[in-house]
């Protein structure tokens, strides 16, 4: 008897807590009478406890774990059309109106173009074909307080390539992002040709 009243007592706090939850006796009946289900639906697995869980197939629409973007290294410019200069051995070229770099080779650009600021006014940078006489990667300016000029590359007079600010105008210098200022410093030689346009 004892055993009866307490199936009797699991069974009503088992159709009371589905009728809470809004299922009721039709949640019941459907259970009984609705086929298994279909292979694309939840299917249930058995553990190697008693219990059965259900597994699912991931869902390609599942958020991912988030997880922090690695910051990529800023890419080295692609060279893009074609530099304004006409002398075929200029290993350098600038356009001073639209103040702009190339690197070339043949006639072709291999870098750039990279933005550059040029000579301010009573220190414009002259135009026309350098060469390439001297350089110095740690220079510092002996006529403008020792102004430092990381990868200093000279093709007149003191008119040089260097690291500098792309917002203010130079003293005839042409400044060069950090970046753009390492490759040039790296990639011109000793008697290469540098062509300025105006």
């Amino acid at each position: 008897m004892r055993k009866t009243v307490m199936t009797m007592a699991t069974l009503t706090a088992t159709g009371l807590l589905l009728t809470a939850c809004g299922g009721g006796a039709d949640v019941q009946n459907a259970a009984q009478q609705s086929p298994l289900p279909s292979s694309s639906s939840v299917q249930p697995t058995t553990t190697s406890s008693s219990t059965t869980q259900p597994t699912t197939q991931p869902s390609s629409t599942q958020p991912k774990p988030s997880e922090k973007p690695k910051p990529e290294p800023k890419p080295e410019p692609k060279p893009t059309g074609e530099a304004p200069c006409t002398n075929i051995a200029a290993k350098a070229c600038i356009d001073l109106s639209a103040n702009k770099s190339w690197l070339l080779e043949g006639g072709k650009v291999v870098y750039g173009p990279v933005p550059i600021t040029h000579g301010r006014k009573g220190y414009r940078t002259p135009p026309g074909s350098f060469r390439v006489f001297h350089k110095n990667r740690n220079h510092k300016s002996s006529i403008f307080n020792n102004a430092p000029m990381p990868n200093s590359v000279f093709f007149n007079g003191g008119i040089a390539f260097h690291q500098g600010s792309l917002r203010q105008t130079s003293h005839g210098c042409i400044h060069l992002s950090m970046a753009a200022s390492q490759k040039y410093y790296s990639y011109l030689g000793y008697g290469d040709v540098v062509q300025v346009v105006p």
